[in-house]
């Protein structure tokens, strides 16, 4: 049974405004709040790498697969091994691993990025498109010094107090929430709220500098 979060154990900000950001972000629109749940099922020490076969060719994976590097030439696309799998248009590469039940988390360090969107697509999701543009990816992004969630186009700011060198996702499948956390207090920052319907994976967009993930950890207690 699905159990509220009270708002002691959120971060939450008050605006719902709408604003433009870079490339990918050509339609924004409001979304209206909405009451957020998180499941009372058990987390899982969810571990995953980066798929290499996902990748854009403007993404180098470093640290056993584990990080993302956006290299503003990248390689030419006709040297890149043809995968169905790639991403052709967007900088994206997703983790090698699906979720299909449960309850997850892991953790980014995002201090040497200045634009980069972070969170999770259906497995299938079109290679064509960029996270976070469509109903099958929910992201939380960071453009413009401004963080947002996203989802089929759709923005909301999210309001943070300058920009952490690390942030969690949590994942509830079940419950249908995608959770940007605070790791330092910690909280959750914004909540997304979807119907999972189909195996998801983590997924990633970068733009500049560089992202290194962290999987096989531990939920925070303050988020139980």
């Amino acid at each position: 049974m699905a159990m509220a979060i009270s708002a002691s154990r959120f971060c939450l900000q008050a605006e719902r405004t709408v604003f433009s950001l870079s490339p990918g972000l050509r339609r924004s629109v409001s979304l209206p709040a909405r009451a957020r749940f998180i499941s009372t099922s058990t987390a899982s020490n969810f571990q995953f790498r980066l798929d290499e076969h996902t990748a854009h060719s403007s993404l180098d994976l470093f640290k056993k697969d584990t990080g993302i590097i956006y290299r503003m030439m990248g390689l030419d696309p006709t040297q890149v091994q043809d995968n169905p799998k790639r991403f052709r248009e967007w900088a994206v590469v997703f983790g090698d691993s699906k979720i299909s039940s449960g309850r997850h988390y892991w953790e980014i360090t995002v201090k040497k990025s200045q634009e980069f969107r972070l969170g999770v697509a259906e497995a299938q999701m079109s290679r064509d498109e960029c996270v976070g543009t469509n109903s099958s990816s929910w992201v939380f992004g960071y453009a413009q010094r401004k963080w947002f969630a996203m989802t089929n186009s759709k923005v909301v700011p999210v309001t943070l107090v300058g920009k952490p060198d690390r942030v969690g996702i949590l994942l509830d499948f079940e419950a249908g929430v995608l959770g940007l956390v605070n790791v330092e207090r910690p909280c959750i920052i914004h909540a997304l709220r979807a119907q999972f319907k189909a195996p998801l994976c983590p997924a990633f967009g970068l733009w500049d500098g560089e992202l290194l993930t962290h999987s096989g950890l531990e939920e925070p207690e303050g988020l139980k």
